[in-house]
């Protein structure tokens, strides 16, 4: 019983159905009425906000045309078609379905959502705003016939109906409302970050139901970094090592806008937010968005002292790397990049001393990087010169196991070693299927 629970607890979190398939005939909202322009272009930005692109846009597909396989421990699912097309996609919606089906995860048929598609952030946009993205998803977004594939989860773990219970416990009804005492900045930060940007729903960790442990800054746990699909997400809170404690508010808007700065690079999933998302927020949403993360207290992280530089030892190490396993692969592999003294050449190679995620308690990113590299970021168009490769090809898991204890050890990190099993449970569950 306890492993069914676990199970549709995973099943609860990636599956993503989203909308049932309209009959041709089915009246077509979004052919009434001339759009107002303007309203659509709201929307368009308001859906990079919410970075919708990224799940719903496969490969070589479609704008929002669904398509895209994703492997969960259950089976494969494919997103959903999203596009204003009657038939397969999201034409004969009203607003009043669109936002039901936003907010409370409740598809216009009736049946619910499963809380992959991340209505218990999106209950908090407004009513204005959820105008607005469904005068995009109507006016602006090209219709594509294209019927939505069923996904390969087997009964029971494919059942919806109880996630009617789940709803009942887990998700909190209404917009979001400013917070007393706070500027405007810090306000439309929160509406971000906990709304259409749903930062938590990656970097604050899932209870035994799989629930967000917190939706907002007054539960202790939001954001304070968390694992999903074999990445740690990591923690955006004000932690010195593992959070944002070191990176300036000036560090925090170059990241969201580039994806790399002095202390890290974006890389696995980060990497679409960055492509799809947070590069075309306004300069004011991004700084209000850093205004809100910066304003949040330090919580998580490992215990360690805060962390200050020292490369003495890892020099003696890279010095003489006969003697040290990892050092001899970290000579081979890495160091025309990260450099001698680990600080790479930030922000185009990322650097490694004192990089929150290498600090980081939970090493999955750090392994997952390692054997798969990462997809390019790409800026105003520009992909990255140097996107981090994988090498799982070319290097077994002793070896990656030596590298990476050696940089969490190097530089006066202090992170913990990362052991061969470790490395090859990722590598069995990342490469399946490739």
């Amino acid at each position: 019983m306890k492993k069914m629970l676990k199970g549709l607890g995973a099943a609860l979190c990636v599956a993503l159905p989203f909308i049932a398939q309209v009959p041709a005939d089915a009246a077509t909202p979004a052919a009434t009425g001339a759009a107002d322009q303007t309203l659509v272009q709201r929307g368009a930005y308001l859906a990079q906000l919410g970075d919708c692109a990224a799940c719903h846009t496969a490969p070589k597909g479609k704008p929002f045309a669904g398509g895209l396989p994703m492997n969960t421990p259950m089976g494969r699912i494919y997103v959903t078609n999203i596009t204003p097309d009657a038939r397969t996609g999201i034409g004969g919606y009203t607003e009043a379905d669109f936002a039901r089906a936003l907010r409370e995860g409740v598809a216009k048929d009736g049946h619910n959502l499963y809380p992959a598609m991340p209505y218990p952030s999106y209950a908090k946009v407004n009513d204005d705003d959820v105008k607005a993205l469904y005068a995009f998803f109507m006016h602006g977004v090209a219709p594509v016939q294209q019927a939505n594939r069923e996904s390969d989860i087997k009964w029971p773990l494919n059942m919806r109906w109880p996630l009617m219970f789940w709803n009942m416990a887990f998700l909190e009804k209404g917009a979001y409302r400013d917070k007393p005492g706070k500027d405007v900045a810090w306000n439309r930060g929160a509406y971000l970050v906990q709304g259409l940007g749903h930062c938590g729903s990656c970097h604050t960790p899932r209870g035994v139901a799989f629930q967000e442990s917190a939706l907002d800054e007054s539960g202790s746990a939001f954001l304070s970094g968390a694992l999903l699909d074999g990445w740690f997400a990591s923690n955006l809170t004000g932690e010195h090592n593992t959070g944002l404690g070191r990176w300036s508010d000036e560090d925090l808007r170059t990241f969201l806008k580039t994806g790399a700065n002095r202390h890290a690079s974006a890389f696995g999933a980060m990497t679409s937010v960055i492509n799809n998302s947070t590069q075309a927020m306004s300069d004011q949403d991004v700084a209000a968005v850093s205004t809100y993360l910066k304003s949040l207290p330090p919580v998580g992280g490992t215990g360690a002292a805060a962390y200050t530089y020292d490369p003495q030892a890892t020099k003696v190490s890279l010095d003489r790397p006969a003697n040290d396993a990892g050092a001899r692969v970290y000579t081979a592999y890495c160091m025309h990049c990260h450099g001698v003294d680990g600080h790479g050449f930030a922000p185009m190679l990322a650097p490694l001393a004192g990089n929150p995620n290498v600090l980081a308690k939970d090493a999955s990113s750090l392994i997952n990087v390692t054997l798969n590299g990462t997809g390019d970021l790409v800026i105003d168009g520009v992909p990255s010169p140097f996107p981090m490769p994988g090498f799982a090809a070319v290097l077994d898991d002793q070896q990656i196991a030596d590298v990476l204890s050696f940089v969490r050890a190097g530089w006066n990190n202090g992170a913990p070693a990362v052991g061969a099993a470790e490395v090859a449970k990722l590598r069995q569950s990342t490469q399946a299927g490739r």
